[in-house]
């Protein structure tokens, strides 16, 4: 069905029909629960401190003895986050947390080169994000922080981070 095709559909439907199907989709789909959940009850602070732990917990795991360091993890909490339209600082901050704990992991724990170049394409997301939200004032020292971090810890493509940390200082908003 189009987007044409469903806005004609739901124009032509009665209030009371309409509440109905909202009403299925919110029991039968849980994006469209969550969706609804976020909307009406944010609660983006708790929302951010659940995902900080358990990011925290992929490389710092408190039942389990060995971490997992997946960066699919944070991923997958970013972009629901940024699917539901959660607060752009608050998303930004979550981005360097990930970054951040990762480089907290990988200084005391031998990595493989895939996991550089995943951190790497996770700090440029960042620096988009940061950007494209003129947020760079509120986190250039983090930023600078986690490209130096790389630089220090010898990391795969430090000098990628550095040159994707430049762009930002060096680009005009």
């Amino acid at each position: 069905m189009s987007k044409s095709a469903l806005k004609k559909y739901v124009r032509d439907l009665k209030k009371k029909d309409l509440e109905i199907q909202i009403m299925d989709l919110y029991e039968r789909i849980s994006q469209v629960k969550t969706y609804y959940d976020f909307v009406f009850n944010p609660k983006e602070d708790k929302l951010l401190g659940e995902a900080k732990a358990r990011i925290s917990n992929e490389y710092f795991p408190v039942k389990r003895k060995r971490p997992r360091a997946r960066r699919s993890v944070a991923q997958k909490l970013i972009r629901k986050f940024e699917t539901l339209g959660m607060d752009p600082y608050l998303l930004a901050d979550l981005m360097l947390f990930n970054l951040e704990t990762a480089q907290r992991y990988a200084s005391h724990h031998k990595v493989h080169e895939a996991f550089y170049k995943s951190m790497l394409r996770s700090f440029t997301e960042a620096v988009s994000h940061i950007a494209r939200n003129a947020l760079r004032d509120a986190f250039t020292e983090r930023l600078e922080a986690v490209s130096s971090q790389a630089r220090k810890q010898d990391w795969g493509y430090a000098e990628e981070f550095e040159r994707v940390y430049e762009t930002l200082v060096f680009t005009k908003l």
